[in-house]
């Protein structure tokens, strides 16, 4: 009896969006708060305490990385998919305009995986008619690889709209 499965999509993109190491410094002054919180009572219980709430953070933080990958078939951002043909239109986000994307022009009802240690994001419109979800918007290290994955384009390249400084904002 063969178990073999469909063969994977092969992925044409894909990053993990792992924390800077300027946030690692949090847990690290956490689990320092903690055994300083427990020390007064037993030094060793204090020591104990802290490299357990250490240990527990540091595990969350890995657990807990989203991944960002782009099939023929599938975009995935995180815990969350959908099907490339209900993506639209892909514009790539740096510097300030990644500042007003994630902020003055950030729709309420998109998905979001922001992530603060990261400036540059990428927006990719969602055109099912069933979904109420807007676009999708993520951070990224690498947007010119992404959007150029997902077949769109840097948002300085575009030709079609005027310069997103001028656009009105969006409700």
């Amino acid at each position: 009896m063969s178990t073999s499965s469909a063969p994977a999509a092969p992925v044409l993109f894909q990053e993990k969006l792992w924390p800077s190491a300027g946030t690692w410094v949090w847990p690290v002054l956490i689990a320092a708060t903690a055994g300083v919180a427990i020390a007064p009572i037993s030094v060793l219980g204090g020591v104990l305490t802290g490299v357990a709430v250490l240990v527990s953070l540091v595990a969350v933080f890995l657990v807990r990385v989203p991944v960002i990958e782009v099939t023929e078939e599938t975009l995935q951002v995180g815990r969350a998919t959908i099907e490339r043909k209900f993506i639209g239109e892909v514009v790539g986000f740096r510097g300030e305009e990644a500042f007003k994307e994630r902020g003055q022009r950030l729709n309420g009802l998109a998905f979001m995986n922001l992530r603060g240690w990261l400036d540059a994001v990428v927006r990719m419109e969602v055109t099912d008619p069933r979904d109420e979800t807007p676009y999708w918007i993520t951070s990224t290290r690498r947007p010119e690889e992404l959007t150029a994955a997902l077949g769109g384009v840097m948002d300085e390249y575009r030709e079609d709209q005027p310069p997103a400084s001028d656009r009105p904002e969006v409700n």
